[in-house]
This record gives structure tokens, sequence and C-alpha cells, in this order.
């Protein structure tokens, strides 16, 4: 008895390509895609004319999947193929469905948390306050008796504390105060730590450095910068509800301002990317920027489902 094997052929470059692109686009219309996400996606489309044709041809057939989808809803009869057309859909929709949780399934379980957008108070101990910013997760932490301990584990948070002592674990650093009030940001694997009034202690890599009102330190997992001397009102213009962006280029705005509105701007032009940009959002404004950026530089304006914006 002779038994025939069907063994799938190797996808070519192109099916390759065409594979990767509707990864891509799932990952980016899930709610779940980070700053990163998008950073990475950029790269990937600039690898070649063949990447960034093959986003282009994902972005059009996804469009073509909702007439499928009412098809398929429609009280009337129909063949196989737009039964197969829809059912495409559907599932295409229901990976459309966005997360409860911003940037992923990391922040499950925190203590305090704020979704995209949000910005919220909290007071763990009398005389300790945290403000925390869009998108922010932090942990209680059990230390020695009489020190508040917290980790943030991604996000902005503004700390005030007036008497008790408190340590707040970022990255691979910590920070320590007892009266004083500084701004953690933890954000895509990089902390910057800016003092506001009286003196916060940070131990990263082995070093032990003071900062006071007016100065900075960014460090990661590779390096630790050196102390910085910065305008700490622009720091915090995040308190004033409103986003200030001078001298930043537009990629760098771009993905600041994903971070507080839901769905994503995502730009695939890496020369207009470079441009270097003046502008002043109130938070409330954001929702509309999309069609700010197109008119102001006449890319092309792609609306996806979720929220996203693909400007190209």
């Amino acid at each position: 008895m002779n038994i025939f094997r069907l063994t799938p052929a190797e996808p070519t470059p192109a099916e390759r390509l065409q594979s990767e692109a509707r990864d891509w686009l799932i990952l980016l219309t899930s709610g779940r895609a980070t700053v990163a996400d998008a950073r990475a996606l950029r790269q990937w489309c600039a690898q070649s004319s063949e990447h960034a044709r093959a986003f282009e041809e994902c972005k059009a057939l996804w469009h073509l999947l909702q007439p499928a989808a009412e098809a398929m809803q429609a009280p009337r009869r129909f063949g196989r193929r737009a039964f197969l057309g829809g059912a495409i859909a559907a599932s295409a929709a229901f990976l459309l469905v966005r997360g409860t949780i911003p940037g992923g399934f990391s922040g499950l379980g925190a203590d305090y948390i704020t979704e995209v957008g949000q910005q919220r108070r909290v007071e763990p101990a009398d005389g300790l306050s945290l403000e925390l910013n869009t998108q922010t997760r932090i942990n209680q932490r059990s230390l020695d008796e009489g020190v508040q301990g917290f980790e943030l584990v991604s996000g902005e948070v503004e700390v005030q504390t007036a008497r008790l002592p408190m340590a707040m674990q970022a990255g691979g650093g910590w920070l320590r105060a007892s009266r004083a009030r500084f701004n953690l940001r933890n954000l895509d694997q990089q902390v910057c730590v800016t003092c506001l009034d009286g003196a916060v202690d940070v131990e990263v890599e082995g070093r032990s450095l003071r900062l006071e009102p007016g100065q900075q330190l960014t460090y990661d997992a590779q390096q630790v910068g050196t102390v910085q001397s910065v305008d700490t009102a622009a720091v915090m213009n995040w308190r004033q509800q409103v986003l200030v962006f001078n001298g930043t280029s537009l990629s760098q705005m771009i993905d600041e301002i994903n971070r507080y509105r839901p769905g994503m701007l995502l730009l695939l032009n890496r020369e207009l990317g470079q441009r270097r940009v003046q502008a002043r959002f109130s938070l409330d404004q954001l929702a509309g920027v999309g069609a700010l950026i197109r008119d102001a530089y006449g890319v092309k304006c792609t609306e996806l489902p979720g929220g996203v914006v693909v400007l190209s």
C-alpha cells in the first residue's frame, strides 16, 4: 500500500512578509500595543520597500473585512465564499477587542493603576501622596518597619512625602526620601527621576547618588547617566493637563501622545519623523492630533479599528 504524505511547501519571501505584516496589524489593533511596539513596527516597515508594501496591502485587506462581516450578519442566504469571508472578518473583530490593561498584561494585580488618559491621586499613608499619570502601575512592597515601600512597574508618578521615610523601586534602582517631592518615570525600560523639592537618594548599579531640587537622573539596564540640571516646570506639564514639545522630533512627540490617547498614532515616514516640532496640546485635544499632523505635513492618513491612525 502506498502512503502519500503532503509536506507543506516552504513559504516564499513574499508570503513571509505578508504573514509578518498581518501579525503586526493584529498587535497594533489589539489594544495591547506599546510605544516600543510602534517603534519596532516603524523599523520593520523601513527595512525595504517590500516590507512597507506588505503592510500597506495588509491595511487594505483589513478594510475589506468589514463588508464581509456585515454580509455574515445579513438575514439572507449566501454562499460558502461569503461565509468564509464573514468568518475571517469575525475572527479579525475578535482580535480587535481592546484589552482592559493598556500595554499588555504586565500590570495585572498592581495595587494602584491608571488607564489610558487617566490621572489619579492616592494616599497610602498619612503624609504620603502619589499622583499617578496615564498608564501607570504601582505595587506596594514590604520593607523595614516604618518605611513605606513601592515599585513603579511602569508609567509615571509624582511622589510627595512630608514625614515618613519611603522607598520606591524602578527598574534596577531604588529611590529613598523622607521629606521630598519628586517625579519618576519608568517607560520602555528607561527610568528618569527628577527631584522637585527636598532631596532624593538613588541607589543603582552599586552607586549612590543624591539629587537636589532641579536635578535629574536617567538610567537603564545598560548605563547610568550623569546628574543634570533641568527645567522642572517642563517635566511637570502633565500635572497641568498639557503636553509641551520644544524642539522634539515628530516621532518622539507621537510616542508621548500615544501614552495619553486611546488607540495609537503610527507614523511610518522615517524622514518626516525626524522633523523638529514646537507644539502644545491640552489632553482633551489629543483625539484629533492625527488630523492635525495630516493637514500640517500632507501625509496619507488611514484609520483602523480601535482608534489606530496610520500616517504614511
